[in-house]
């Protein structure tokens, strides 16, 4: 799926002038990390659709693909027979979505029509049970009634506060929600508020956090991210300059379900999740584990054995069963 979006991309910027493109992405950075709170659609015309879907596309939907990944092996039983993606755009989640199950039929709302229009014309023939509907993202909003999951992604830091909260309890009304938003503090702040609004709604926390209980961290001090790793594009490459071929986009995320859904197929959250980068030591791996009692460390040696030989193939943003 991610080779099948990546053709779908290449070419898009052909005709466009480098400049235009690079001023277009500025701009849109500077959305998607949150800084500029609107009440209107932040994708304004072809030229910027084209700057973020080039640019932008392929980091959404590795960050959302990694929160699917965690969110789907606390259901490995389950799978969504129909998906909302709110603000989807040009449709990176939706990507994601499809890359993670298959056998759904997906709706994507946003209120910008040229960014539906080329997330429809990029999924022809490769997503073809797909919605693209125009819709006002805020006040007001709802989800059908019965919808499995709703995505929300790099979409809450363009909004008022009180479009926010409307955002969140229409997603809060499926059966399953997983909301991603840029790995910034800020970020983080607004995954940790919708988690609270959708907690107290009744759904039950499944990814990353291994509780469904108050966030440990103390906002200001640290916030709660993940790490995707992404192939640079050219764009890319033009924008932010640099030799590697790859970056690390960094995301903050929570993914929840009702009660019934998790009674029925036996989910629950993992353990504990790894929330820093492993440090690898001589003969030993410390691990930052986030637990139902709270934040700790772990040290894992050789002398643990296997244990230890699982611990250095770990990852940041793994589920782990800590030390007793």
């Amino acid at each position: 799926m991610h080779d099948e979006l990546r053709a779908a991309l290449a070419g898009l910027l052909d005709g466009l002038p480098p400049t235009q493109a690079a001023r277009a992405v500025d701009r849109l950075i500077a959305n998607y990390r949150g800084r500029t709170p609107t009440d209107a659609p932040v994708l304004r015309d072809r030229a910027d659709v084209a700057a973020y879907a080039a640019y932008r596309m392929p980091a959404t939907f590795e960050a959302v693909r990694h929160a699917l990944d965690a969110f789907a092996a606390r259901l490995p039983e389950w799978s969504p027979a129909t998906h909302v993606d709110i603000g989807g755009g040009t449709g990176a989640a939706s990507w994601a979505v499809a890359a993670t199950w298959t056998g759904h039929r997906t709706t994507v709302y946003d209120w910008a029509e040229p960014a539906l229009d080329l997330g429809r014309e990029l999924a022809a023939g490769v997503l073809p049970e797909t919605d693209w509907q125009r819709r006002v993202i805020g006040a007001g909003m709802t989800v059908p009634e019965g919808t499995d999951l709703v995505t929300v992604s790099y979409v809450l830091g363009e909004l008022r506060p009180e479009d926010r909260r409307a955002v969140v309890a229409a997603a809060a009304g499926a059966r399953a929600v997983v909301l991603v938003e840029p790995g910034t503090p800020d970020g983080y702040l607004r995954i940790r508020e919708a988690r609270e609004q959708l907690t107290d709604a009744g759904l039950r926390v499944v990814a990353p956090c291994p509780h469904s209980g108050a966030c440990p961290i103390v906002p200001g001090e640290d916030w709660c991210h993940m790490s995707a790793r992404v192939a640079r594009s050219s764009l890319h490459r033009q924008v932010k300059g640099g030799s590697l071929p790859y970056e690390d986009e960094k995301f903050s995320y929570v993914a929840a379900i009702r009660p019934e859904v998790a009674d029925e197929h036996g989910a629950g959250a993992a353990p504990a999740r790894i929330v820093r980068k492993p440090q690898l030591r001589k003969g030993q791996v410390l691990l930052d584990l986030c637990t139902e009692q709270g934040l700790r460390r772990d040290t894992v040696t050789k002398r643990h054995g296997e244990r230890y030989k699982a611990a250095r193939d770990a990852g940041w943003g793994d589920a782990w069963e800590p030390a007793g």
